[in-house]
C-alpha cells in the first residue's frame, strides 16, 4: 500500500470546506441567479475533468471526485470512489469515508476508517475519531485521539479537547487547549475562554492589578467572538461597555447580538434607548426580546405601560415575566394591585415572590402584614428578606425593635443597613452614638448620612461641629468680620434642603457676620415653614431695624404657636402703646409658655399691668 499523501480538501467537522468568494457589494437577484450558474457549470466541468482523470486511474482525482460526491449527497456515487482511493492509500479518502459510513449510521465501520487515516496523520480523522469516542462514553480515548489532532493544529479538535478537560475539571489544562482554538479563529472558544477570565477577574477582585489584567483580556476575547458573529460574545461586549459609560459602541454591539435572535441584548438595548428618551423604540426591542420569552423585557414593558395608566396591559405583561420564570413578575403584580387598593391581591403576589425568595417582596410583604395590625406576622418576612441583603428590610427591622424599647437590637439593625449605605439608618447610628457619648463615631455616621442627602443629618454633624468650634476672635478694624467653617457649610446645606432648625442657625450666624439681609431670608424661610423660633428672630431683627409694626405680625405667629418670649415680646409691646389689657393677655401667656425665666418677667409686667388696670 501506497503511504497517504495529505490533501487540502479534509471532512473534519461533518461539513466539507466550502468556498468563500468576495464580494465587493451586495448582488442583485438576477446576479445572484448568473453567480449560481456560473458556479454550477464549473462544479459540472470540474466533475468531467475528474471522471477523466479516475478512467485513467488518478488516485487523487478518485478522492477529489468522492468527496464532491459526498457532499452533492450521492452517497452511492462517493462510496465507491472513496473506497477505491482508500485502497490506493489515500488518507483523506479514508476519513470522507469515515464521514459517509457515519452519516448511513455504520459508526463502528466509520471509526475504523477514520483509524486508518488518523494513524496514517489525519489530523481531522483524528478529531472525528476522538468525537465518535466521547459521544460512547470512552473519555481516555476520546482524549488521546484528539489531543494527537489538536497538536498537529486543528482547531475542532483544539476546542473538542478543551471541553473534555473541562468536564474533567482539568482547568489548566482547558484553559490552555481553549486558548490555543481561540488563537486559531474558533468564535466559541474566544468566547469560553472570555468567560474563564470574566470569573476569574471577579475572584481576584481584591487583587487590583490581577483583576484589571483578567477583566481586560477578557474583554479582548469577547471582542473577537463577538467580531466572528458570536452573539453571546457581543452580549457581554456590550455589557461591559455600558458599564464602562461607552454606551454608542454598547448600543452597537447589543444591537447586532439583539438581531442575530439575542434576547437578553434586545432587552439591554431596550433599556439604553430608554435612558436616551426614546421610549417608543425601547418599547420595539422590548416586545421583541418579551416575545422570545424574556422576562426582564416582559417586565419592563409592563411598568411602561403602568407609567401610561394601562393598567391591564401592564398587568398581561407581568403576568409574562411571571410565566418565564422572572419572579420580578409577581412582585410587579403586587406592586401593581396595591397602588390600586387591592389590598388581599397584593399579598398574595408578594407571598408568591417572596415564597420563590424574592427580597423586596418579602420586604413589601411584611411592610403590609405592618400596616394592618400583624407585627408578628411581619417580622419573620423582614427577617427574611434583611438575611437576604434587602437594605431597606434591616432598616424596617430597626424600626420594629425601637418601637418595642429593644434598642440594642434595633441598633445593630440600623448599623447593617448604614454598612450596606442606607441613609436613615446612618443617621440613627449617628444619634445613638452621640445619646452614649461617642461623639467621634457620632461624627462618621452623621457624615454618611449627611453626605447621602439627609437634611436632619447634615444639621446634627453641623450642631456637633459647631459645639467643638472655638470662639471667634477678635478682630481689627478693615478685616473680614467672619469667615464661613464647616459647621456653618453644613448647617447651609440642611437649610437649603427645608430643615428649618438649621435655617434658624445659618440666620443667627449670619446675623453675628452683620448681614441683616442674609439673616432676614433665612429666618423668613424658617418662618413662613412653620419655624416659630425663626418667627421670633425675624420678629427681633425687624424691630431692631425699626419695622417694629411687621415684627409684631411675626412674634404673633411665634406666640399662637407656643414661643413664651415672643408673648413676652407682645406683651411689652402692648404696655408701651397703652393696651394693657391686651398686654395682660400676652404676659399671661407667657407665663404658661415659660421657660423659667420668662415666666418669672412675664408674670412682674403682668402684675404692673393689673395694678394699672385697678387704679
Amino acid at each position: 500500500m501506497n503511504v497517504m499523501g495529505d490533501m487540502a480538501n479534509l471532512f473534519g467537522t461533518g461539513r466539507f470546506a466550502q468556498p468563500s468568494g468576495e464580494s465587493s457589494g451586495p448582488l442583485s437577484g438576477q446576479d445572484e441567479a448568473a453567480d449560481e450558474a456560473q458556479v454550477a457549470a464549473d462544479e459540472a466541468a470540474e466533475e468531467v475533468r475528474l471522471r477523466l482523470a479516475v478512467d485513467g486511474g488518478d488516485v487523487e482525482a478518485m478522492s477529489v471526485l468522492g468527496a464532491l460526491l459526498l457532499r452533492r449527497g450521492d452517497f452511492d456515487g462517493a462510496e465507491s470512489h472513496l473506497r477505491a482511493a482508500t485502497a490506493a492509500g489515500d488518507r483523506a479518502a479514508a476519513n470522507n469515508l469515515g464521514v459517509l459510513l457515519h452519516q448511513r449510521g455504520y459508526a463502528d465501520e466509520a471509526a475504523g476508517w477514520w483509524r486508518i487515516a488518523a494513524v496514517a496523520g489525519s489530523a481531522a480523522a483524528a478529531h472525528a475519531l476522538g468525537r465518535h469516542f466521547r459521544e460512547r462514553g470512552d473519555e481516555p480515548a476520546a482524549e488521546y485521539w484528539l489531543r494527537q489532532s489538536a497538536e498537529q493544529g486543528h482547531v475542532l479538535a483544539a476546542y473538542a479537547l478543551a471541553d473534555l478537560l473541562e468536564h474533567r475539571g482539568d482547568d489548566t489544562g482547558a484553559e490552555r487547549w481553549m486558548r490555543a482554538a481561540a488563537e486559531r479563529g474558533h468564535r466559541e472558544a474566544a468566547y469560553r475562554l472570555a468567560r474563564t477570565l470574566d470569573r476569574r477577574a471577579g475572584q481576584r477582585a481584591g487583587d487590583g492589578e490581577a483583576a484589571v489584567h483578567a477583566a481586560g483580556e477578557a474583554e479582548q476575547w469577547y471582542r473577537q467572538a463577538a467580531a466572528r458573529g458570536h452573539r453571546r460574545g457581543a452580549l457581554h461586549l456590550g455589557a461591559i461597555l455600558e458599564k464602562r459609560g461607552e454606551l454608542r459602541e454598547a448600543g452597537r454591539w447589543y444591537l447586532t447580538s439583539a438581531k442575530d435572535g439575542e434576547a437578553r441584548a434586545a432587552c439591554a438595548l431596550g433599556f439604553l434607548l430608554r435612558d436616551a428618551g426614546d421610549t417608543e423604540s425601547a418599547a420595539v426591542w422590548w416586545l421583541r426580546a418579551a416575545q422570545d420569552g424574556d422576562g426582564n423585557a416582559a417586565n419592563a414593558l409592563g411598568a411602561l405601560h403602568a407609567e401610561r395608566g394601562e393598567t391591564q396591559t401592564a398587568e398581561r405583561w407581568y403576568r409574562a415575566a411571571m410565566d418565564a420564570g422572572d419572579d420580578n413578575g409577581a412582585y410587579n403584580l403586587g406592586l401593581l394591585c396595591a397602588e390600586q387598593g387591592r389590598t388581599t391581591q397584593a399579598e398574595q403576589w408578594y407571598r408568591r415572590a417572596a415564597y420563590a425568595g424574592h427580597r423586596e417582596a418579602s420586604n413589601a410583604l411584611a411592610i403590609l402584614l405592618l400596616r394592618a395590625g400583624d407585627e408578628s406576622g411581619a417580622e419573620p418576612w423582614f427577617s427574611k428578606a434583611a438575611e437576604a441583603g434587602s437594605v431597606d428590610a434591616a432598616f424596617n427591622l430597626g424600626i420594629l425593635h425601637a418601637g418595642r424599647g429593644e434598642e440594642r437590637e434595633a441598633l445593630r439593625w440600623y448599623e447593617r443597613a448604614a454598612a450596606a449605605g442606607h441613609t436613615e439608618a446612618a443617621l440613627q447610628v449617628g444619634m445613638a452614638r452621640l445619646r452614649g457619648g461617642d461623639e467621634r463615631e457620632a461624627e462618621r455616621f452623621l457624615r454618611c448620612a449627611a453626605g447621602g442627602g439627609s437634611a436632619e443629618a447634615a444639621y446634627r454633624l453641623a450642631s456637633v461641629l459647631d459645639a467643638r468650634r472655638p470662639p471667634a476672635p477678635a478682630h481689627e478694624l478693615g478685616e473680614p468680620a467672619h469667615e464661613k467653617t464647616e459647621c456653618e457649610e453644613w448647617y447651609e446645606r440642611a437649610a437649603s434642603q427645608g430643615h428649618r432648625r438649621a435655617q434658624v442657625r445659618v440666620g443667627m450666624l449670619a446675623a453675628a457676620r452683620g448681614d441683616v439681609v442674609e439673616a432676614a431670608r433665612w429666618y423668613r424661610e424658617a418662618a413662613e415653614a412653620g419655624s416659630r423660633n425663626g418667627a421670633f428672630n425675624l420678629g427681633l431683627l425687624l424691630a431692631r431695624e425699626g419695622s417694629e409694626p411687621e415684627a409684631v405680625v411675626w412674634w404673633r405667629r411665634a406666640a399662637d404657636a407656643g414661643h413664651g418670649r415672643a408673648a413676652l415680646r407682645l406683651a411689652l409691646v402692648c404696655a408701651r402703646r397703652g393696651e394693657l389689657a391686651e398686654g395682660q393677655r400676652w404676659a399671661d401667656l407667657a407665663v404658661s409658655l415659660g421657660p423659667e425665666e420668662v415666666g418669672k418677667r412675664a408674670a412682674r409686667l403682668r402684675d404692673a399691668l393689673l395694678q394699672e388696670l385697678s387704679a
